[in-house]
């Protein structure tokens, strides 16, 4: 019973979704100096973003909500995001961490659409309006089908595809990268672990590692991926330590690059956007 109850425990650690009703209307996010409330149209989920006096935001960018179904039957929900100014010549294809939804991941990613690239990012089974239950064979199935999905759009055809994976969705990019090496361009993975059984002993010790089960693991995929790799880890993470991320790195075949950075946890993007997306147009450049 004691093993059996770690092992649930271990589990939650992975995935720890936010599930939004399916005829919900609105959710509120709230921060130390601002109020957002993201209003979702019925069956599509379009969501509008208001500030606390109901105007709608002007974003910089638009958002299509979207519903595209994963190989494992489930119906999900993603949203494809792009600069209004200007035709992106790069696609981002974006796997959000363990917790919460779009609504509350959107902001880690969005910084690289001011600099000039779409983004399609989506929720995994069991996630905000996706359908099915949260597993981790779920997660992988379904990132296997958005690559799908967004290679069968007409203004994904003829950009450069990178996979962006932040913390779960980072150790997750690495294991569909190998995968999928001639679909895709590059790699890139901010705060990522090398493998659930590192992250499990990170976590919970020697006891943890034991009882959790790989199923895929970041550390041997990337060891079989041939394209351009930019590892973003904090000397400051507190959730995934720089040296799992460090650990990828060493695992990571040339052309690869580690930067090291400061911040919290996947805050990258919030302090070091210019830096990140001009090193992404450089992986791409070089022949």
């Amino acid at each position: 019973m004691l093993t059996l109850f770690t092992s649930c425990s271990m589990n939650k650690m992975f995935l720890q979704p936010t599930k939004i009703p399916a005829l919900a209307k609105k959710v509120t996010l709230k921060t130390e100096t601002d109020t957002t409330v993201i209003s979702f149209t019925p069956e599509t989920h379009q969501p509008t973003f208001l500030n606390f006096k109901n105007d709608t935001i002007d974003l910089g960018y638009t958002v299509e909500s979207v519903i595209f179904k994963s190989e494992n039957g489930n119906k999900l929900n993603g949203w494809f995001i792009k600069p209004k100014n200007e035709i992106a010549k790069i696609t981002l294809l974006h796997f959000h961490g363990n917790a919460g939804a779009l609504f509350s991941q959107y902001q880690a990613i969005t910084p690289l659409v001011k600099k000039g690239f779409q983004i399609f990012m989506f929720d995994y089974s069991g996630f905000g309006f996706s359908e099915g239950q949260a597993t981790r064979e779920n997660v992988l199935t379904d990132g296997l089908s958005a690559l799908d999905y967004i290679k069968s759009r007409q203004d994904v055809k003829g950009t450069k595809i990178m996979l962006y994976g932040q913390s779960l969705g980072g150790h997750l990019s690495a294991v569909i990268a190998q995968q999928r090496e001639k679909d895709i361009d590059g790699l890139v993975i901010e705060g990522g672990f090398s493998s659930y059984k590192d992250i499990a002993k990170n976590k919970g010790g020697f006891l943890g590692k034991l009882l959790v089960k790989e199923l895929y693991s970041g550390e041997t995929s990337i060891k079989n991926f041939h394209k351009p790799v930019l590892i973003v880890h904090s000397s400051e993470d507190k959730v995934v330590s720089i040296a799992l991320g460090k650990k990828l790195f060493d695992n990571a075949n040339e052309p690869k690059e580690f930067y090291e950075i400061k911040h919290p946890h996947i805050y990258g993007l919030q302090f070091y956007a210019d830096t990140i997306s001009q090193k992404i147009k450089d992986m791409l450049d070089k022949p």
